[in-house]
């Protein structure tokens, strides 16, 4: 008989075995059973009329917590494997879990150029309604299940960031379920200090409930421009030109393939695209797009028309390069024709077909990180960078931070670009150490005045956590929602020992 631990290395080794027999196939039904009910929905018109009731029910589920448990903290009971992060919490299992089931789109308002939806409405369900009618939200994570909720309460950026700042930047107003079981709405006019201090909360001021999005104009196609460099001051010089207002770039964004070679990305929305020029990336059979773009560096300067909805969901089918440690052959010609059209696998059912020593082994030796810093400090965080983990390639998606309250701003100017450096792979130095690397690596950001993304969570104490992050205005906003005895702090949910 096998031990249990060599049947674990064996499921490890050959992990895309499940993924092929079991995963594909069951992510594909999955996928037809939420098409249709989506569509049902919008069909019938049912959200705005049910919207109100399933609000009604976190309250009630609140209230009777007051009743019954009032020194229990509060989270969803969402499992932790339907996450798009890649770690499940550990907090949930000694919290009091309020159901939430909010996935639906309430109100598109092309008057008001607005969209209402509820927090569990992902990015793929947005572009699908949307875009088909000549409409987008400025700000779409690249990832189809990336959800409205975990890119206001945790992060969100994209290669419109630029112009429109981080998926914050284009909320209008939140909806949101405190402490007492009210509803409240804020906005920029109406409950300020609770609008600024919502994103990046981690559900640690209330439930979030709905959120009105910005929408914006689009045309069918973009014309993708690719800018190859060879060299790394050749790559910043080329990127901070195509970030700059001058050059009036809708899409700006680099994939970094070694120290000295990258291709910078610039794309326009553009009304007509001849069909030679027509690539469209988003079909089965293509290759994974950050395959497409390192061409570039042999065949020189291009460009292509892309449909817009292939564009925005470029990353989804690679996870950018991530589903190649899964599926090592997943971009084969053979394979795409054949089973490209079923994949990804869900992100969720990979976490939920996990084993303790695949975890270990993407704790021990694999990275997936995002490090926001100031434009200024770009090429010395990347040469710093590879020498601490040597990974590429390298995602880069600059982002406007505006000097607002909140969690993080810039440092004494009104806005600033900042550029959310993506680290995802294996790292190739020696005696690479998963905790005291990364630490180091959030120390040295952080004294460059960025941030981390939180997703990931944080091996910094919990001083330093609020040394680096703003919590003047959200521990007013705890306090005076009385937070603090429903709520764990954020830093209780981030910080690696309950994410491990």
């Amino acid at each position: 008989m096998f031990s249990e631990t060599t049947v674990e290395y064996i499921f490890a080794q050959y992990r895309w075995v499940v993924v092929c027999l079991f995963l594909l196939p069951a992510t594909f039904v999955y996928e037809i059973g939420w098409l249709f009910r989506r569509w049902y929905i919008l069909y019938t018109q049912q959200a705005p009329k049910n919207h109100p009731q399933k609000v009604n029910y976190v309250q009630n589920q609140v209230k009777e917590r007051n009743r019954s448990h009032p020194n229990l903290p509060m989270c969803t009971a969402r499992p932790g494997w339907q996450s798009m992060t890649l770690r499940e919490p550990k907090y949930k299992k000694t919290m009091y879990l309020i159901e939430v089931d909010l996935k639906d789109i309430i109100k598109i308002d092309e008057n008001k150029q607005t969209v209402t939806v509820e927090p569990l409405v992902t990015m793929g369900q947005l572009t699908r309604t949307l875009n088909a009618n000549g409409w987008s939200i400025p700000v779409v994570i690249e990832l189809d299940d990336v959800t409205v909720g975990g890119a206001v309460m945790g992060q969100g950026v994209e290669s419109m960031s630029h112009t429109y700042g981080l998926f914050q930047h284009i909320c209008l107003s939140y909806e949101i379920v405190v402490s007492d079981g009210s509803v409240i709405t804020c906005s920029k006019g109406e409950n300020s200090d609770l609008y600024y201090s919502i994103p990046w909360s981690y559900g640690t001021l209330g439930f979030l409930t709905a959120v009105e999005i910005q929408m914006i104009p689009v045309t069918s196609f973009i014309k993708l421009q690719y800018h190859p460099v060879h060299s790394l001051d050749d790559m910043v010089r080329t990127y901070e030109k195509a970030l700059s207002t001058e050059a009036k770039n809708d899409f700006v964004e680099t994939l970094v393939f070694t120290s000295n070679t990258a291709v910078v990305m610039t794309g326009t929305f553009v009304k007509d695209a001849p069909f030679m020029k027509q690539n469209r990336i988003g079909l089965w059979y293509k290759p994974w797009f950050f395959t497409h773009v390192q061409k570039f560096l042999k065949w020189g300067p291009g460009y292509e028309y892309i449909p817009l909805r292939d564009y925005y969901h470029r990353h989804t089918r690679s996870l950018f390069w991530e589903i190649g440690d899964i599926v090592p052959f997943g971009n084969n010609p053979y394979f795409r024709f054949f089973l490209g059209w079923l994949m990804p696998p869900k992100v969720s059912f990979l976490k939920l077909t996990q084993t303790d020593v695949i975890k270990r082994l993407y704790d021990k030796f694999h990275m997936v990180e995002d490090f926001l810093v100031p434009l200024k400090t770009l090429k010395e965080c990347l040469i710093y960078f590879e020498s601490k983990v040597n990974i590429y390639p390298i995602w880069l998606c600059a982002f406007k931070l505006p000097n607002d309250p909140g969690l993080l701003h810039p440092t004494g100017e009104k806005e600033e670009l900042f550029v959310d450096i993506g680290l995802y792979g294996e790292p190739k130095v020696k005696h690479y150490d998963s905790v005291k690397t990364t630490k180091d690596m959030e120390l040295f950001v952080g004294d460059k005045k960025g941030y981390k993304m939180l997703y990931a969570g944080t091996h910094l104490t919990q001083a330093e956590f609020r040394m680096y992050y703003d919590h003047s205005l959200y521990d007013r906003q705890r306090k005076l929602y009385n937070a603090a005895s429903a709520f764990s702090e954020i830093y209780d949910k981030v910080n690696r020992k309950v994410r491990d």
